[in-house]
């Protein structure tokens, strides 16, 4: 029998903490429990003192990235668990005529930060971070704050009502009352789940603002044309495959792109499913947090968004984790990425939102990017004005209601959209029928991590090549393991390989000229293929506009080959140069950037081919592996 929608009204009167969850069209989940705050991710309490499973609701915040070592404004937000004691299923439409309808007046209304400021800000970012290595891309924030002169819980539920009646497209919609803090939003991306062993990760990426009157096939065609948005995209799948390829035996596959239609705003996404046994908490640690919110890499966005964000985040692009016990004993987790949410406390309104600033931004269309965000939010929760037709739709009873108009099942638009894949490698996108046997079983490969997780891609396909890797940081992987392994794969990472003063770049210089003098199988990747080419005596140089996402087809040794790069300096030889002594050089004919090298032992490549931008990139790995172990 279906709770009656009085239980709502019961749980609101008696303050204690609750949330409201709606994951489907027709029902709203209530969950009322005890509140808990801890400190770890381990610590959340998924068994009681007997040993059983329960369900818990966590409120991961941003901060929670300091488990893995990260920098971040530590405001020492709460790992906050709703223990779930009662977990009853309403129907939607008894919770929206249960719920409070009269509007909330916003006060002293406006961002944080101005949207000069931000626009310098944006500018500091592509030119000293972009511009110098740091990364491929970052999500720098600002907040929408204002002042209510209701009860939070009152604003937070009407809001929720407005969202189950106005927004479309969320992944979860929901209210999350705890003591002294409200949240209420509506999530559009999934960011990680594990359900019955398979994991699966959502990235998000590409924002379309609907134009008056709504989105038509000919505006998305626009936006689904742009580089921008679509290299956008390409990156921040590349980021979450690194998450995949961490906590997945397969390594993950990708399934789409798809359009992820909202009432205001349009995105493009992809799904990521892999198979993984992991503690579910231990996945979310892995998974921590969405590049859409942070950057790639993920460890040195960090510390970019500490250098130029002005405050801690709080919860914004933490995560909303609901662990469900299972039959076996074990939890299923379903987690979205906090953003489109607005958060009370006090009195006082957040809306935090983000631009993904990538080498293409154009700082004033960030800005925009930005107020069309929080608008999204401001409109669905009716605390701005919504979109004039759709409004005075609503307000036309007599009106028959009409079903938005699903823009991805116009043929021009599904085919833009599947033409995407034409760029991408073949070994993410398909099924590999199990780990691959092949002609290097037996062997072993140490991968030594430069702070960039393309390690973990670049892993998994050496263990389809069918080597035994081991993936160590550079900060602990010793001598002796650098000498023993039959092949050393030297990473990739940020920064300047030139940098003198980097204790990091010191130590890869110190892992590849050691093979290297040693005559020791060595495959070197990106910064890593720099290090190499300066030990070498070949000059480095910046380029002149980073190549970040970029996909280039370049020639490896007299096969052409279709490679992603993410690299903002290069090694640079005379064009025209085929050998340094007996080292055998690839590199642009018109400038003589280098793309690859290889001599006695050795070889090393500019681009990333563990990236699926990569179509060549298996491959032409299994090339330059053979000779450097030949």
């Amino acid at each position: 029998m279906t709770p009656s929608p009085s239980l709502l009204e019961a749980t609101v009167r008696s303050g204690s903490p609750f949330a409201l969850i709606a994951r489907d069209t027709d029902t709203v989940e209530l969950l009322t429990g005890d509140v808990v705050d801890v400190q770890l991710l381990a610590d959340i309490p998924l068994m009681d003192a007997s040993g059983t499973p329960r369900e818990v609701l966590a409120l991961v915040p941003f901060r929670q990235v300091v488990e893995r070592g990260f920098d971040c404004h530590d405001d020492q937000a709460p790992l906050r668990c709703l223990v779930v004691g009662a977990h009853h299923v309403l129907p939607r439409d008894e919770v929206i005529a249960a719920l409070p309808t009269a509007p909330v007046s916003l006060e002293g209304a406006g961002f944080d930060i101005p949207d000069e400021e931000y626009a310098d800000i944006v500018r500091t970012v592509i030119a000293d971070e972009i511009g110098r290595g740091e990364g491929a891309n970052f999500v720098i924030r600002r907040d929408f704050e204002a002042s209510i002169d209701v009860d939070p819980l009152t604003a937070g539920l009407t809001w929720f009502r407005a969202l189950l009646e106005h927004e479309r497209g969320a992944y979860w919609t929901f209210l999350v009352s705890t003591p002294g803090h409200l949240a209420v939003g509506a999530s559009p991306e999934a960011h990680v789940s594990a359900h019955d062993g398979v994991v699966t990760m959502n990235p998000i990426s590409g924002t379309f603002r609907h134009p008056a009157g709504g989105a038509t096939a000919e505006t998305l065609t626009e936006f689904l044309s742009s580089t921008k948005e679509t290299e956008e995209l390409f990156m921040v799948v590349d980021e979450e495959l690194k998450m995949m390829s961490a906590v997945c035996s397969d390594g993950g596959r990708i399934t789409g792109p798809h359009l992820k239609e909202m009432s205001r705003l349009t995105h493009t996404e992809y799904m990521l499913r892999g198979q993984s046994t992991m503690d579910p908490r231990d996945i979310l640690r892995e998974t921590m947090f969405a590049p859409t919110v942070t950057g790639s890499p993920m460890q040195n966005a960090c510390t970019v968004i500490t250098r130029h964000e002005k405050a801690p985040r709080g919860y914004y692009s933490g995560v909303a984790a609901l662990f469900t016990p299972t039959a076996a004993g074990t939890h299923d987790l379903d987690a979205p990425i906090l953003i489109r949410t607005a958060y009370l406390v006090d009195g006082r309104l957040r809306v935090p939102v983000g631009a993904t600033l990538v080498r293409h931004s154009d700082p004033d269309g960030e800005v925009g990017e930005t107020h069309g965000k929080a608008a999204g939010v401001l409109g669905a929760i009716g605390a701005i004005a919504r979109d004039e037709v759709a409004e005075r739709a609503a307000l036309d009873e007599d009106a028959p209601a009409a079903a938005p108009r699903v823009l991805a099942d116009d043929p021009d638009i599904a085919a833009l959209l599947a033409a995407r894949n034409d760029r991408l490698a073949p070994f993410w996108l398909n099924p590999q029928g199990g780990e691959s046997q092949g002609s290097f079983a037996g062997r072993t490969a140490l991968v030594v991590d430069a702070e960039d997780r393309f390690t973990t891609m670049l892993a998994h396909q050496l263990r389809h090549l069918g080597f035994a890797v081991e993936v160590t940081p550079w900060s602990a992987v010793t001598d002796a393991a650098v000498a023993e392994a039959d092949i050393v794969v030297a990473g990739p990472g940020p920064g300047d390989p030139r940098d003198e003063a980097s204790p990091r770049i010191a130590r890869m210089r110190q892992v590849v000229t050691g093979r290297l003098t040693a005559g020791k199988p060595l495959l070197a990747v990106c910064l890593s293929h720099q290090i190499l080419a300066d030990a070498l005596g070949i000059g480095l140089a910046p380029l002149a506009s980073p190549h970040q996402g970029l996909q280039k087809q370049v020639d490896v040794f007299g096969s052409e080959a279709s490679i992603g790069f993410y690299n903002t300096f290069t090694a640079r030889v005379a064009p025209g140069t085929a050998a340094l002594g007996e080292t055998e050089i690839a590199a642009d004919a018109a400038c003589g950037d280098v793309y690859a090298l290889r001599g006695p032992g050795y070889a090393s490549i500019q681009g990333h081919l563990e990236s699926i931008l990569s179509r060549d990139g298996l491959d032409t790995l299994d090339r330059l592996v053979t000779h450097a172990l030949a």
